[in-house]
C-alpha cells in the first residue's frame, strides 16, 4: 500500500516533515520496521495504541503496523481518562512507546493479527456523539481503493508537495494526510499546528496541495497576507465540515484558487469529492469518486433525503459490535451514512446536515440546517451559525438559530435569511452565543446546543 517506501520514488532526504523534524523514506521504513519487529515478537496480537502525537513517532508506529500486518489504535493526544480507558478496553490493544531513533530491517512479517476482518490497518474510534465511541475497522483494501480513488480525482502525485497540520487520529490527517502521501510518493510537510503562518510558511518550500478543515481555512482567510502565500498552490481542500460559502469566496479572492470540498466518513473513508480542474462550486461536495455509488433515501415529493452508498472503501464494520455493524446498513446492502443530502441535476452532491440534527421538520415543510446557516453567514456582521429545530406544539419543530454576530439584531438576521431562501425557512427564533461549540476537526456539536435549549438555557 505505501508505495513510496519501496523505493519507486527514490529517497528523499526530507521526505515526511513532522513539527520541524525530518525523515527520508528509509529512515522511516527503518523507524517503523523496529514497531514491526516488536509486535511480531508478542504474535499474535490482536491490536496496538499509540498516542498520535503530530510526530515521526505517530507516522512510524501507523507504517509498522501495517508492515506487521496488525491494526494501530490511534489516541486521541487530548483525550481524558475515561475515553482513554474506553478505547483501550474496547479495541484489546496494548499502549506502546515509539523511539524514532530505533532501526531495523522492514521486512514485512505477516499477518500476524487475531481479527475476524479481513486485512484490518487501522481501527478509528467514532466521536461518540450517540454513545460510546465506536472502533472502525478499516482494511488495507478500503485505504488504498480510496486514495487511488483521491489521487485520481485530485491529479494528486509524486510531484506534489502536501501540507497539512490536521490531527493524525483521524481519516483527515492519518488516511489522507500521512498514508496518502506514502502511497502517491509526494513529499508531506506537517507544520506541527494549521495555523495561517505555518501554512504560509510551508509555501516557501513548494507547497502545492493543502488540506484544512473550515475552521483553518475561516483563520487563513482573516489573514490576508498568510492567504495570498498560497496562490502557488496546485490545489486547496477543504473537509470534515461544510465550508462556508463567505469563506469559499474569500479564500477564492485572495488566493485565486476555488477550494475543492469532499465528503466522507470514518466508516466509508472519502466517497464524494470536487475533482482537480473540475467545476467546483461554493456549497457542493462533488461527484462519487471512483467504484462509490450513491442514492438518496427520500419520501416521496422532497428534495432531500439520506445519503446512502456502496463502494469498496467501506468498513469492515464496528469492533465487536455485529448488531451496531448490521444497523448500519440497509436491507440491500447501503450503508447508511445519516447524512441528509441533495443531489442536482448534474450530479452535484449537497449535505444539507445529519439526520440527527439537521434535518428539521416544520410546518409540514422537511428542511435542512445547513441552507440556513449558509445564507445567515453571507450576513457581513454573521461571523458562526448553528441552526437546529426545537419541539414546538404548532409547528412540530421551529427553527432555532445560534449566531456569533455583532451590531445585528435577530430580527435583521430573520428578515436577511428570508430574503435569501423561501420564507418558511427563516429562523423563528435567533440567539446569540459567544461561540459554536465544536470538536477536535471542527464540527459544530449540536446536540450540545440542543440539550441546552431542552434545559430552558
Amino acid at each position: 500500500m505505501l508505495t513510496a517506501l519501496t523505493g519507486a520514488f527514490g529517497d528523499r532526504a526530507d521526505a515526511v516533515s513532522v513539527a520541524g523534524r525530518t525523515a527520508s523514506y528509509e529512515e522511516l521504513l527503518g523507524a517503523a520496521g523496529a514497531v514491526a519487529a516488536d509486535l511480531a515478537a508478542r504474535a499474535p496480537v490482536r491490536a496496538f495504541a499509540v498516542t498520535a502525537t503530530a510526530s515521526l513517532e505517530t507516522v512510524a508506529a501507523v507504517v509498522g503496523g501495517l508492515l506487521a500486518g496488525v491494526p494501530c489504535v490511534p489516541l486521541p493526544p487530548d483525550a481524558g481518562p475515561a475515553e482513554r480507558d474506553h478505547i483501550l478496553r474496547d479495541s484489546g490493544a496494548r499502549l506502546i512507546e515509539v523511539d524514532f531513533a530505533r532501526r531495523a530491517p522492514a521486512a514485512p512479517t505477516g499477518p500476524a493479527a487475531a481479527s475476524d476482518t479481513p486485512d484490518p490497518a487501522l481501527i478509528l474510534y467514532t466521536s461518540g456523539t450517540t454513545g460510546a465511541p465506536k472502533g472502525v475497522v478499516l482494511s488495507a483494501a478500503a485505504i488504498t481503493a480510496d486514495l487511488d480513488a483521491l489521487a485520481d480525482a485530485w491529479q494528486w502525485s509524486a510531484q506534489d508537495t502536501l501540507v497539512h497540520g490536521l490531527p493524525l487520529f483521524h481519516v483527515h490527517g492519518l488516511v489522507l494526510g500521512v498514508l496518502g502521501a506514502l502511497r502517491t510518493g509526494s513529499r508531506l510537510v506537517h507544520t506541527g499546528r494549521p495555523t495561517p503562518e505555518a501554512y504560509a510558511e510551508a509555501a516557501e518550500a513548494g507547497g502545492s496541495l493543502y488540506f484544512g478543515v473550515p475552521t483553518v481555512w475561516s483563520r487563513i482567510a482573516a489573514a490576508p497576507q498568510a492567504a495570498a502565500a498560497l496562490s502557488g498552490a496546485r490545489l486547496l481542500v477543504s473537509g470534515s465540515a461544510a465550508l462556508p460559502t463567505p469563506v469559499f469566496r474569500d479564500l477564492e479572492q485572495l488566493t485565486g484558487h476555488r477550494p475543492v470540498e469532499r465528503y466522507g466518513m470514518t466508516e466509508t473513508l472519502i466517497t464524494v469529492s470536487g475533482r482537480a480542474g473540475g467545476e467546483v462550486r461554493p456549497g457542493a461536495v462533488g461527484t462519487p469518486l471512483t467504484g462509490i455509488r450513491t442514492r438518496i433515501a427520500a419520501e416521496p415529493g422532497a428534495e432531500i433525503g439520506e445519503l446512502q452508498l456502496v463502494g469498496p472503501t467501506l468498513f469492515s464494520g464496528y469492533l465487536g459490535r455485529p448488531e451496531a455493524t448490521a444497523a448500519a446498513f440497509t436491507e440491500d446492502g447501503w450503508f447508511r451514512t445519516g447524512d441528509i443530502a441533495a443531489v442536482d441535476a448534474d450530479g452535484m452532491h449537497r449535505i444539507v446536515g445529519r439526520a440527527s440534527t439537521d434535518m428539521i421538520k416544520s410546518g409540514g415543510y422537511r428542511i435542512g440546517a445547513g441552507e440556513i446557516e449558509n445564507a445567515l453567514l453571507d450576513h457581513p456582521q454573521v461571523r458562526e451559525a448553528a441552526v437546529i429545530g426545537v419541539p414546538d406544539a404548532d409547528l412540530g419543530e421551529r427553527i432555532v438559530a445560534f449566531v456569533v454576530a455583532e451590531g445585528v439584531t435577530g430580527t435583521e438576521l430573520t428578515d436577511f435569511v428570508a430574503t435569501h431562501l423561501s420564507v418558511h425557512k427563516r429562523p423563528r427564533e435567533v440567539r446569540f452565543i459567544a461561540a459554536v461549540p465544536r470538536n477536535a476537526m471542527g464540527k459544530p456539536q449540536k446536540r450540545l446546543l440542543s440539550d441546552g435549549e431542552q434545559r430552558g438555557e
